[in-house]
């Protein structure tokens, strides 16, 4: 038998420490628990879920909105989206009309002071309050993006478990008919379904476009079933005597609930997207219905005189879809056990020198 060498010696103990490191963390922990330790340990997922929940709160609260119909709940800005007010021209630079009154820095720098004003984000073409238009516009974007999500996701997950459960000719037509739909660029469908029901309203098209959007999803999820039902704790079930369904709700998809869960954040962040693509070209969300991508498609020319109405609804685009993104990856190396973190330098020391005097000791 050959020797292995001494780099090839290192190299193992080096990784039997950094086991024994992830495997002493981990210890006694539930799964659930295992999730949310390597979840929040993910910097960049634990930063955009605070900055994707700063983001519901500041829409959902600032203005009025409507619970269970005639319910209203008052929001705590003191404008709303559709008060027509004075344009303001006075005090804006380069002649310019409606200039935000926020302002970042402080009076000993030779600023006027940090504080919003009467309108943080300016004033529109007729003198409504931009701030407003922009949270009423993320709250329908936000609505928007969760019926597209939860629509996509439902279809995705039962048509691909289905397919990959019982396989054979279920499998091929199912998959077949998703080829089909994925051919068609879901532009040009968002494109025909706003032309024809954009008018609707912002939920009816939202929950027309999720009828489109599980594609993507369905094939991952029937890969993941594929896999899972060949394993022996589905074998064991089936000699049980478990019915399919108790082997597919109980058995199988809580195993493909990690795939499910990080395909649909990213799922909700492409539903985002589509629809700021589809207001901007004018088949999504129509006034007097408001949204982030219809704001930057009516003020797309005002962006050389008065860039904050272009700015400010971009801004909160980019955030969302980001933060979605990258929560996205927090969840899937939360719910990958292949995923390693990182081992510190001060780490590796502590566990070469235990190993050291476990060695002498002996």
């Amino acid at each position: 038998m050959a020797r292995k060498s001494k780099a090839d010696v290192e190299s193992t103990e080096v990784l039997s420490g950094e086991n024994a490191i992830q495997n002493k963390e981990i210890e006694g922990l539930s799964q659930g628990q295992i999730v949310r330790k390597r979840f929040f340990r993910h910097r960049a997922a634990v930063i955009s879920l605070g900055t994707l929940t700063s983001i519901v709160i500041l829409a959902f609260t600032a203005l009025d909105w409507k619970l269970f119909g005639a319910i209203r709940v008052p929001g705590w800005w003191r404008w709303t989206h559709e008060e027509l007010l004075e344009l303001r021209y006075g005090d804006c630079p380069g002649g310019t009309v409606g200039c935000p009154t926020i302002s970042l820095l402080p009076k000993f720098l030779g600023g006027a002071g940090i504080g919003l004003g009467t309108h943080p984000f300016g004033q529109d073409d007729i003198g409504r309050d931009y701030f407003a238009l922009v949270m009423k516009g993320t709250q329908r974007s936000l609505s928007v993006m969760v019926i597209i999500g939860s629509v996509a996701a439902t279809l995705g997950v039962v048509i691909g478990s289905i397919a990959g459960f019982y396989r054979g000719r279920i499998d091929a037509i199912l998959m077949r008919f998703v080829d089909f739909m994925i051919t068609i660029p879901v532009i040009i469908i968002g494109s025909v379904v706003g032309y024809r029901y954009g008018n609707l309203g912002a939920a009816f098209l939202a929950l027309l476009l999720g009828l489109f959007a599980w594609t993507g999803l369905s094939r991952l999820v029937r890969a993941e079933f594929l896999t899972l039902r060949e394993r022996e704790f589905v074998d064991a079930a089936r000699v049980a005597g478990a019915t399919n369904r108790r082997i597919i709700f109980k058995h199988i998809l809580p195993n493909a609930i990690g795939v499910i869960i990080v395909s649909v954040t990213l799922l909700l962040s492409g539903a985002i997207l589509l629809e700021t693509a589809l207001s901007f070209i004018g088949f999504g969300v129509v006034p007097p219905d408001v949204s982030l991508g219809l704001l930057i498609s009516q003020y797309q020319d005002s962006f050389t005189t008065r860039p904050w109405l272009f700015w400010y609804p971009g801004l909160f685009i980019i955030s969302i879809a980001l933060s979605v993104n990258f929560i996205g990856d927090g969840l899937r190396d939360a719910f990958d056990p292949r995923q390693r973190r990182r081992i510190s330098k001060k780490e590796r020391q502590d566990s070469a020198t235990a190993r050291k005097l476990a060695q002498a000791n002996d």
